[in-house]
């Protein structure tokens, strides 16, 4: 596979991050992005079989956390049976 270079422009706090992520995991920033790159096609061929979640994704408010959804259905459906 033939490389390239390209230049991207990060605020110094998110790039000293990744950098700081990257060394914990024994990895580089440039194979951190390559992974993450090589993965959006596969996810966004799940999504294409799964239109009412595509549209439904991101109407969640981010200050619901997974403990309140949790209370919640047990409140809908009555918890666990």
């Amino acid at each position: 596979m033939q490389e390239t270079k390209l230049t991207i422009r990060l605020s110094r706090e998110l790039l000293e991050n990744a950098k700081l992520y990257a060394r914990k995991q024994n990895t580089t920033v440039t194979n951190l992005i390559s992974e993450y790159l090589r993965r959006m096609p596969a996810s966004m061929e799940i999504l294409q079989d799964a239109p009412i979640v595509r549209r439904l994704s991101g109407t969640l408010s981010k200050s619901v956390s997974l403990t309140d959804h949790k209370k919640h259905l047990e409140a809908k459906y009555g918890g666990k049976n």
